[in-house]
């Protein structure tokens, strides 16, 4: 059998990257980091099942900076994963698959992802505030 010599993936050199292929990217990223952060969140009603004194353990764990960065990170790639998630079951349709509209869906899922965590974040904040500290 005679090998050709040509490019394994030629649609890498015709296609321009463009900033709507990153979002499709970054919607499946977000899917698996958010599989890994729902084993964070068994892990965390494990703890609640199992008693106070594991379910402390696993709140101060959560409760460091590394924790909140972790939980804050799964509250972002959730409302991405969400807001992307509309964008591609509109595409579904056979709607809004034009350039323009393309670019302009991905700006609501920039947008709309921005003020989703925020709010979450307020809200979680006000919570927090109400319960004396304790969300």
């Amino acid at each position: 059998m005679a090998t050709r010599d040509r490019p394994l993936s030629p649609h890498l050199q015709v296609y321009r990257f463009m900033y709507t292929m990153a979002l499709s990217i970054a919607h499946r990223i977000t899917g698996v980091a958010l599989s890994a952060g729902f084993l964070v969140f068994a892990w965390w009603l494990t703890a609640l099942a199992i008693g106070p004194a594991y379910y402390d353990y696993v709140a101060h764990l959560l409760g460091t900076p590394l924790g909140l960065l972790v939980l804050a990170g799964f509250v972002l790639a959730f409302w991405y994963h969400f807001c992307a998630g509309l964008r591609h079951l509109i595409f579904d349709t056979g709607r809004m698959l034009e350039k323009p509209d393309a670019r302009r869906s991905a700006a609501f899922v920039i947008v709309g992802t921005l003020v989703m965590t925020l709010l979450s974040f307020w809200a979680i904040w006000e919570l927090a505030a109400r319960n004396g500290g304790a969300a």
